[in-house]
């Protein structure tokens, strides 16, 4: 196996109205995104071109969540700050950080399929820190051989 890891940061409010605790109320954090391709075998010597892979993704990451709101869609929040023309973006379920990971992963692999890359080059992992404390990795099922399921 091969594998290659991209790294980017933003920043992003969220809340979480659902959990008790002190993350029910609207707030922000210097998020830090890192995403694992990996490959079995190598095309031309490479598991996907670093450059567009990054350019790619830091990107879609720029465009709908830095400076921005992430929320649920069940936030009732969200229709007024929609109206007041802030950037927002729907997380499915709720912007915990296992779900953003887990979203992450979701958006690179698509991308990762318009790229140049090995031809079973997938998302392996995406580990996303939202404060020096917190954070959650997402990560594909492997069999005990350990091939990628």
């Amino acid at each position: 196996m091969h594998a290659v890891t991209i790294r980017h940061n933003f920043e992003t409010a969220h809340r979480l109205p659902h959990l008790p605790g002190k993350c029910t109320s609207l707030h922000g954090h210097s998020w830090w995104a890192e995403i694992t391709v990996t490959a079995p075998e190598l095309t031309s010597g490479l598991v996907v071109e670093f450059g567009p892979f990054k350019k790619t993704v830091r990107a879609w990451i720029d465009e709908f969540l830095d400076h921005g709101v992430m929320l649920g869609p069940d936030d009732p929040l969200l229709p007024l700050l929609q109206a007041h023309d802030c950037k927002t973006y729907e997380v499915p379920g709720w912007p915990t950080v296992e779900n953003v990971a887990a979203l992450l992963a979701d958006i690179a692999e698509s991308l990762l399929h318009t790229l140049v890359r090995a031809p079973d080059a997938t998302v392996t992992r995406v580990h996303v820190q939202e404060t020096h404390v917190n954070a959650a990795t997402w990560e594909t099922a492997t069999n005990p051989a350990g091939a990628v399921a």
